[in-house]
């Protein structure tokens, strides 16, 4: 049996606008090229995330509660699994709005074009 995953090429515009805050963390890089639950291999220097129930290919808007920096990444896999965590971030796309030395931050995200 073969299965395949359809990746939209922009989020769906019914969810455009949500918002959710919680925690962001990164993945440790022993995920550096395995296999993502869209099909993807990971890559740490990518702009990518993983979020529960969002569509694979959405893109998302993740701000930093504290310093106000954002980035925007493309969910491409499942989780994060952690209570109080609402995304896993590529270490790169993490880098760009945190220090990874503090490896949780307090985010908000928001789903965009």
């Amino acid at each position: 049996m073969v299965g395949c995953t359809t990746i939209p090429a922009q989020s769906p515009a019914n969810l455009v606008g949500k918002k959710e805050s919680g925690l962001a963390s990164y993945y440790a890089m022993k995920y550096q090229f395995r296999t993502t639950a869209s099909g993807e291999r990971f890559n740490q220097m990518a702009s990518t995330g993983a979020h529960r129930t969002l569509p694979f290919g959405t893109r998302v808007k993740v701000t930093n509660i504290k310093n106000k920096q954002s980035v925007i990444v493309k969910i491409n896999d499942r989780g994060p699994f952690i209570k109080g965590r609402v995304i896993d971030l590529s270490r790169s796309a993490f880098s760009k709005i945190g220090d990874t030395d503090s490896g949780l931050i307090s985010v908000t995200i928001e789903v965009v074009e």
